[in-house]
């Protein structure tokens, strides 16, 4: 890619365009291969991958048990989306649009079909009755923050991260323009969180769990490499109060764990069916019995 580069008239798709996400990205929907999902013991079927979006929702449920929502029993599923798994058949019947995470919800006759990771949350909230204020104000305040961020992330993610961290190449505009929205972004929880306990005021709610994964550990180098000092993560000292105080939850501490594949094998849960999992089959407890 040059500076002399000139789109053509019509795009066309070149094979493995796209640097390490090539083999997961294609300009066409539907299924690549005939595979069905697994189903576990429990009505709730989640299907997903540690990344924010997917740790958004094994969050929610981890946070409705600690509740003590029985209801809220879970299995989940990894997808390998670097192996293809969300084009399989039975994926794309659950999401159409082949993207983690998805659920299933045995409970209801015939099973309804989630995805999009704000929807699912928003039907947890509504199912069981937690994590979303019944005050209108409060309620309205939630749902407009957990809009904002599925509107917001993927500048963070698809824009600076694949740009700063992933692409094949380094494109300084690309970089700087992604950096200077996702600085914007984080002024904006900055601000926001001067005033605020959690994004709706003194209720922790839907709209934290979405938040979280993806701005909380920006800040504090979670993600993208050294993007927080790239960034200047330190500076937001809001987000920061905030983002220790969600992280020093427990039930956040296991669903950043669940469906997740890389880093400390002891924070490793591939797939959780049962609360004991946690205890019993994280990755160096399996790996130790090989």
């Amino acid at each position: 890619m040059t500076d002399e580069y000139n789109p053509p008239q019509i795009w066309t798709w070149e094979a493995g365009n796209g640097g390490q996400f090539a083999s997961i990205n294609r300009p066409v929907a539907g299924p690549t291969h005939d595979k069905d999902l697994p189903v576990g013991k429990h009505p709730l079927q989640l299907y997903s991958l540690a990344t924010p979006n997917g740790q958004k929702v094994t969050i929610m449920l981890e946070e409705l048990l600690a509740k003590g929502h029985t209801g809220a029993e879970y299995d989940a599923w990894l997808i390998d989306i670097g192996d293809g798994d969300q084009f399989g058949s039975g994926f794309v019947e659950v999401n159409p649009n082949s993207k983690i995470p998805a659920m299933m919800d045995h409970s209801i006759s015939p099973p309804l079909r989630l995805f999009e990771s704000g929807s699912i949350l928003l039907y947890l909230a509504e199912k069981f009755g937690d994590f979303l204020p019944t005050d209108l104000a409060a309620r309205t305040q939630a749902l407009n923050w957990l809009f904002w961020q599925m509107g917001s992330a993927p500048f963070v993610g698809g824009g600076f991260g694949h740009f700063y961290h992933y692409a094949p190449i380094k494109i300084k505009y690309a970089i700087d323009r992604y950096a200077m929205e996702t600085k914007r972004q984080l002024d904006v929880l900055n601000r926001h969180l001067a005033d605020h306990r959690f994004m709706a005021g003194d209720e922790y709610s839907i709209a934290d769990m979405a938040i979280f994964p993806w701005y909380g550990r920006l800040t504090t180098g979670g993600v993208y490499g050294d993007a927080a000092t790239f960034l200047q993560g330190a500076s937001y000292e809001h987000v920061l109060r905030w983002n220790k105080e969600i992280e020093a939850r427990p039930a956040v501490q296991r669903g950043m764990m669940v469906n997740r594949t890389s880093g400390d094998p002891s924070g490793q849960l591939h797939e959780r069916h049962d609360a004991t999992d946690f205890d019993t089959r994280t990755q160096d407890k399996l790996e130790t019995q090989l």
